[in-house]
């Protein structure tokens, strides 16, 4: 199964550098989709623009990065390759013929990513539509039943069946004595390198980073050997 599995992760920012460059129109469709937001933390439209990044509708992808394991003398060795840009279609395009690639590959596939069910899978398929992409097969769950859905994710693996538990990937890292992969940035900090620093390659990094976890925390949820330095490769 693990030589079957599609790790990834994405990285996101708002669509726009400031709010004062929002069309007047989307504005209000924002203000409208945070109009809770507001009321419970008393803040304006405008000051939780910063927050766009994670809405599929206000926000775009930078970066996709992923990984693939394979199996040999019984130790895993990961493959990882990133597609980013400021093109998020371009980006997009690239990282849907890699996954179509692997998908005619192997008979059948996982997707897996840490809160992927939430964030990562239905993120990277809407943006895919709103770019006019046709979905690859595993991230097209329109009509499938659930038990068809082959899609993993390491935060509901670690919360066995606890609905009401978040695990950040650091904090499970950090549990299983893996290195973080928070040791640049956070999360929090990427529109402001993407939009502040104009520094692409760092992002990408910092998501490759996040896509090694993955794989690691995988493997030590299933008492597997972990993937050794000298057996991680760039594509």
């Amino acid at each position: 199964m693990i030589e079957q599995i599609y790790f990834l992760d994405i990285e996101t920012v708002p669509k726009y550098a400031a709010f004062g460059e929002v069309p007047e129109i989307e504005k209000e469709l924002w203000s409208k989709k945070i109009k809770y937001l507001q009321q419970q933390e008393e803040k304006t439209a405008e000051e939780l623009y910063t927050r766009a990044g994670i809405y599929a509708e206000f926000g775009k992808i930078v970066c996709i990065s992923v990984g693939i394991i394979k199996m040999k003398a019984g130790e895993p060795h990961l493959y990882q390759k990133s597609f980013f840009s400021h093109s998020e279609k371009e980006l997009l395009e690239d990282f849907s013929q890699s996954l179509q690639e692997f998908e005619k590959q192997k008979h059948d596939i996982y997707l897996c990513a840490h809160n992927g069910k939430e964030f990562d899978y239905p993120f990277i398929a809407r943006r895919m539509l709103v770019n006019g992409i046709k979905l690859p097969k595993s991230l097209d769950i329109s009509g499938k039943k659930p038990w068809e859905i082959m899609h993993l994710d390491t935060m509901e693996m670690w919360k066995f069946g606890d609905y009401k538990h978040f695990t950040s990937l650091n904090l499970l890292a950090y549990l299983f004595g893996l290195e973080s992969p928070k040791d640049d940035i956070d999360g929090s900090q990427v529109a402001s390198v993407y939009y502040i620093e104009n520094d692409l390659d760092r992002i990408e990094r910092y998501c490759r980073k996040d896509v090694l976890t993955l794989a690691q925390v995988f493997l030590k949820l299933k008492l597997l050997n972990t993937i050794k330095k000298e057996h991680i490769f760039q594509k």
